[in-house]
């Protein structure tokens, strides 16, 4: 019997659809790897998921030279090991796709969204067109209206997503496999060193900010504050200004040092700030690390889960414009049937409903908003879909009205300064809740005349500070500002640059090897690292979309640059290998060093089991006799906080995880301070682990005496110890 073959980009969204458009309940056939079989109106649906894409780009040839233009698509799972879990799902599509007499492409609909239908229907299908299901929430009423009004495949944004992954490929693994051979060549050892389209000069742009702050000199200035007495308030008056002669902040200090101060002026005004703009991708993500630390790499996962559950609607927008045509009332009156909502919506409902908009627009999307579909979910899920759902009232709220004061103090003749701010009225930041804490500093009722006991006047010693680090929600606002990236991937090419370690830290520094990295190709090939070149391409991909350039103008375009950019690294190759390999060294040695051994002083030092593949500490006074030795954590960088635990003694380290925050902990799985989280059973695999640690610290130890880094190393060494020892016998 045939069917009509809907095709969604992932599970969720499979069951989704089904649930919203079958006359009945929808049959799942499959326990992992499923689909769904329904009826409506008499006709057989058919709804099957991918898991994003299900194909990807590959070198149609062999070998490892640089360019790389000759590619061609194949399924993900044959060109990545990592991705075989894939494979299930794409010969699911297969088999289905034999009966099918329609077919329906209900992916994402974005770029990447119409790249994996396009594709799927192309080398799949093998058809050249199907309906288009177009939506922004997964919501059964936005479901059964997308249904019943299909639109066509958009070919102006298949050809602007196919133009993206064709550059990132060609930029991408042209560029690595030019820096890894010339590391290669240099040093004899394989090491991938990677840089991308936009990975190249986000890290440079990182790179000159660094250098910014380590070149920034500390220029030493002087402040003075007087602490009054006003009723039973004990306020702190500020000097007006810096002071950046010490003599002259000494005399000012020396003049106020007197018994009472005169007021003699009272200034006040009103501010009035307007309620916030609605959430798009950028400074959603932005708010998530703000408040709550999740990367942004992780706050976006999460912000999925909401949109595939039918709670918020789709998370990858530009655009900071609510749709004109979705019922703000119903929302809100839905949101308001959670108790947690209840008093706001309440207050919203009771005028008229008018959101505050910003200017970015999105073609695909409207800015993020909650759906008023509520679910059970997770803690991480809650904290994040209540900062949506604050934002979404705030937008709907009144203009807030605040209140600063200054009086104006007098000290024989040196004015200083009381400060204060109060909100008169709340107005949209009584519905945002926590997220719209704003500081309360009320001044006491006094006038112009009135003289003050001063208890004390202090001349305090400062030091300018250098620029402030970026953090990972700020430098996403950054990237957009630069137009580096685009809303969909800016999260994962900063999560990208962490794991090749060339980023660390939750204020974000750039370690050794990333400005090193930088540094060479900004000097060597600075077109790599080049803001305006990838701007040019992020333009012209742009176009595309709107129907005023074509893909093969383009790539050839990119061709020819990446051609001439390849041809000036080759010269310069073994120049930049020798430099990369310096770099890669140190940077290695460096992070390898964790702190001194406590009992031998010995330097501590993470060692990889190759056989394994774990990591462990051993130290460096191995020959010596020592035995110290502790489990690490098999994934994650790791690096030294150059502190020791209160507890044990034992060094402090960083251990930061793919799309998490990073976390501290001291090297000692014994250590008391791990005692609430060690059960009996965790306990015990922390000694296995420890011993084992120990014993393979042990192990690269040859029977000489000399100690190696790695076995592969102590073998080597083994095997030219017995030729010698025979030979000399």
């Amino acid at each position: 019997m045939s069917y009509t073959l809907i095709l969604t980009e992932k599970p969720s969204a499979s069951k989704s659809i089904a649930e919203a458009l079958a006359d009945g309940k929808p049959k799942k056939i499959g326990e992992k790897v499923f689909w769904y079989e329904f009826e409506r109106d008499g006709k057989k649906f058919v709804t099957v998921p991918a898991v994003g894409h299900l194909f990807t780009l590959k070198q149609s040839d062999k070998g490892w030279a640089y360019p790389v233009f000759n590619v061609e698509w194949v399924p993900t799972f044959q060109a990545n090991k990592f991705a075989k879990f894939t494979e299930p799902y794409f010969r699911n599509i297969e088999q289905l796709a034999k009966d099918a007499k329609d077919v329906i492409i209900a992916t994402d609909y974005d770029d990447e969204g119409e790249v994996i239908g396009f594709n799927i229907l192309k080398f799949v299908l093998g058809r050249k067109d199907a309906s288009r299901m177009k939506f922004s929430t997964m919501t059964k009423e936005e479901l059964l209206d997308s249904y019943a009004h299909p639109t066509k495949l958009n070919k102006n944004l298949i050809e602007s997503g196919l133009t993206r992954h064709y550059l990132d490929f060609y930029w991408g693994i042209s560029f690595t496999r030019a820096l890894t051979l010339a590391v290669k060549s240099s040093a004899k050892r394989f090491r991938i060193i990677s840089t991308g389209r936009v990975q190249g000069p986000v890290l440079h742009m990182l790179t000159k900010h660094e250098k910014r702050i380590k070149a920034f000199k500390s220029d030493p200035y002087w402040e003075i504050q007087m602490q009054v007495q006003i009723g039973k308030q004990l306020l702190t008056a500020e000097y007006g200004k810096k002071i950046w002669d010490k003599k002259e902040a000494e005399l000012a200090a020396k003049k106020s040092g007197v018994k009472s101060a005169k007021v003699k002026n009272i200034t006040k005004k009103i501010m009035t700030q307007a309620p916030p703009k609605p959430y798009n991708t950028t400074s959603m993500l932005a708010d998530i690390y703000r408040y709550f630390g999740y990367s942004p790499q992780q706050g976006l996962s999460i912000a999925e889960t909401l949109y595939q559950s039918g709670m918020i609607s789709y998370p990858r927008t530009s655009s900071e414009k609510l749709p004109k045509d979705i019922n703000y009332k119903k929302i809100i009156t839905q949101l308001g049937k959670q108790k947690s909502y209840e008093k706001e919506s309440k207050q919203l409902l009771a005028g008229e409903l008018r959101p505050e908009e910003g200017n970015r627009t999105d073609a695909a999307h409207p800015a993020v908003y909650p759906t008023g579909v509520f679910k059970k979910i997770g803690d991480k899920q809650q904290k994040v879909y209540d900062l949506v759902v604050r934002r979404f009232l705030a937008v709907f709220g009144q203009p807030a009205k605040r209140e600063s004061n200054k009086i104006e103090l007098d000290a024989n003749g040196v004015v200083f300064n009381l400060s204060g701010k109060k909100t008169i009225e709340p107005g949209w930041t009584s519905l945002y809740g926590k997220y719209a804490q704003r500081e309360e500093i009320i001044l006491p009722n006094i006038k112009i005349g009135d003289t003050v006991p001063v208890k004390k006047v202090e001349l305090l010693s400062k030091e300018t500070q250098p620029p402030a680090r970026f953090s990972q929600g700020s430098v996403l606002k950054e990237m957009e500002q630069r137009n580096l990236g685009t809303k969909a991937t800016r999260a994962q090419i900063l999560q990208i640059l962490y794991n090749r370690g060339y980023l660390l830290g939750k204020s974000i520094e750039v370690t050794e090897l990333g400005e090193q990295l930088s540094d060479i190709l900004e000097k060597n090939v600075p077109d790599v690292v080049s803001e305006k070149l990838t701007g040019h391409f992020e333009e012209m991909t742009d176009s595309i979309e709107t129907g005023k350039a074509k893909r093969e103008d383009v790539l050839d375009d990119a061709k020819k640059r990446i051609t001439k950019i390849c041809e000036a690294f080759r010269k310069k190759e073994k120049k930049i290998g020798d430099l990369l390999t310096e770099s890669v060294i140190a940077t290695q040695d460096k992070q390898s060093k964790l702190g001194i051994c406590l009992n031998c002083g010995g330097m501590l030092k993470v060692h990889k089991n190759w056989r394994t593949g774990k990591r462990f500490v051993g130290c460096s006074g191995y020959p010596k006799g020592c035995r110290t030795g502790f489990p690490l954590p098999r994934e994650g960088l790791i690096m030294s906080t150059d502190k020791s635990c209160d507890s044990c003694k034992q060094p402090i380290i960083q251990v930061q995880k793919a799309g998490s925050r990073p976390f501290r902990m001291c090297l000692d799985p014994m250590c008391k301070t791990k005692e609430d989280w060690l059960d009996k059973n965790r306990l015990k695999q922390a000694q296995i682990a420890s011993r084992k640690a120990s014993k393979e610290a042990a192990e690269l130890r040859c029977e000489c005496g000399k100690y190696f880094k790695t076995k592969r190393s102590l073998t080597l060494h083994q095997k030219t110890h017995k030729e010698e020892v025979k030979s000399n016998s």
